[in-house]
């Protein structure tokens, strides 16, 4: 899930971009880079790593202009390289471009001009956008008509923002997220409010099959057949702007340390909803349960609960794999869709199918704004803040709570104390003295293998991702049972 800004306005782009790049750092990365215009002429620095070593390697943040954009990439098409690594200049220089998505015609595309005579330094499909983007305005001279033809020839899932060396910035949507923010100077684009958060509340959710053409401070919206589109400022809550680590080492930290508050607070501004969600699920033909990574472990658990306690029947589906079997959901059904940013594409993309069969749509969602909020027939909020770590934490709290919460209104016969849950969390949390006496008896081990039964296999998976993202070690979550079927074979001692 990478990450894109683009900047236009009064001040020096670079340390806005470079700055907004690191408040999304939660979204993952394997490198990073930045682009600004000055006096018609782009400059590009980009390298492998997080964003500060980068930037204290080749000074990002010092590139001229009041124009720029920038991206953090985390791998998909070619290796983890500096030529990989966005932003990706057109052949001329002329244009620069960063990408979220998925180019799927893109070795078609790339064949085509390179018999035109374009050269290629990466293994993405993201340069082929450049090189289009160069071909077509050489052609049109007109930033938005090269941008219409342009999203007339790509296929795919996309988000794009080029800057041309006139300083225009123009960017077009197609089902990867883009947000607009304007401010009375500035203008950001941004695929997550956190980009820009501390600069302006008001911001444009731009639609599917949408383009902006920004000079400056004045932008136009279209669609893709070029025609005005109508689009609504929204304001988004400025506690997505209070993201900030205090004394905590880090982020993550901090935000393991939130979460006895996130199991008090998690819906309390959505009982109503909650009401009305355990309504569609009580009078549900067939009841789902989808999410990505995490939110995919909640709803493992969710499924366990829902069974066990009022004897309601669920499946849940990785978001990403439903578009390869579609015929899972049954019309007339509930999607209960989990999603800590509600921008992710998978999750959003089994929200569109599941809404062709004309099922209710069911979120759990932290951000309020997003897209998935929009698509939602009820939306029940975590209410936890930003979570900024690569890992989720308070978040993955959050979402059980809620289920829990679903699962007691449900129920008639079970009461569940939240309080309690919240001063068990701080018991464990409050005894770090334990916590890293086991973390050095693992730290330097090269495969861990978590073991759980019931309601606790789920929690071991969940478990194995988090060493995954953090420490780098192999982790694998596995039943009880099943420990000598395989995995035992593996093990050393």
């Amino acid at each position: 899930m990478c990450s894109i800004i683009g900047y236009s306005g009064n001040e020096v782009a670079a340390p806005i971009i470079v700055k907004g790049l690191k408040r999304m750092e939660y979204r993952g990365y394997d490198s990073v880079g930045v682009a600004t215009e000055s006096n018609n002429q782009i400059e590009l620095k980009k390298g492998i790593g997080k964003v500060n070593e980068v930037n204290s390697k080749i000074q990002l943040d010092t590139l001229p202009g009041k124009t720029g954009i920038g991206h953090t990439r985390w791998a998909t098409h070619g290796k983890v390289t500096e030529f990989n690594a966005h932003p990706h200049p057109s052949n001329s220089g002329k244009i620069a471009i960063v990408h979220n998505g998925i180019i799927e015609n893109f070795e078609e595309l790339k064949k085509q001009l390179e018999n035109e005579g374009y050269n290629f330094k990466s293994e993405t499909d993201s340069e082929i956008i450049a090189n289009l983007l160069q071909k077509n305005y050489e052609s049109t001279k007109n930033v938005k008509e090269t941008i219409l033809k342009t999203v007339s020839e790509i296929k795919g899932d996309y988000a794009f923002v080029a800057m041309f060396e006139n300083g225009q910035l123009a960017a077009a949507r197609f089902h990867e997220p883009l947000i607009v923010g304007i401010s009375q100077e500035n203008v950001f684009l941004s695929s997550d409010v956190l980009g820009f958060i501390e600069y302006t509340d008001n911001v444009i959710y731009m639609k599917n099959r949408n383009i902006i053409i920004l000079d400056k401070k004045d932008f136009q919206i279209l669609d893709f057949n070029g025609k005005n589109t109508e689009y609504e400022i929204t304001k988004v809550s400025k506690e997505f702007g209070d993201a900030y680590k205090g004394d905590y080492a880090h982020f993550t930290l901090k935000e393991i340390y939130e979460q006895p508050d996130v199991i008090l607070k998690s819906g309390e501004k959505t009982i109503g909803d909650i009401e009305k969600a355990v309504d569609y699920i009580k009078n549900a033909k067939n009841v789902y349960i989808t999410g990505s990574g995490t939110s995919y472990n909640s709803a493992l658990i969710a499924k366990q609960i829902l069974s066990k306690y009022v004897k309601i029947k669920s499946e849940p589906i990785i978001s990403s794999e439903l578009q390869f079997s579609p015929e899972i959901i049954e019309r007339d059904s509930v999607l209960i869709a989990i999603s800590q940013s509600g921008e992710s594409a998978d999750v959003l993309e089994a929200v569109r199918i599941a809404k062709k069969l004309n099922c209710k749509i069911i979120s759990i969602v932290n951000l309020l704004t997003s897209s998935l909020v929009r698509k939602s027939d009820i939306t029940l909020g975590m209410n936890c803040g930003p979570e900024i770590g690569v890992a989720a934490t308070k978040s993955f709290t959050a979402q059980l709570t809620i289920l829990y919460k679903i699962v007691q209104k449900l129920s008639n016969n079970i009461t569940i104390d939240f309080e309690k849950f919240a001063e068990s969390i701080l018991k464990i949390i409050e005894n770090p003295v334990k916590i890293q006496k086991i973390a050095k008896e693992l730290k330097n081990v090269s495969d861990i293998y978590i073991l759980g039964r019931g309601i606790n296999y789920p929690i071991a998976i969940e478990s194995a991702l988090k060493l995954k993202e953090l420490t780098y070690i192999h982790a694998e979550g596995i039943p009880g049972g099943e420990l000598k079927h395989g995995p035992l074979a593996l093990m050393d001692s």
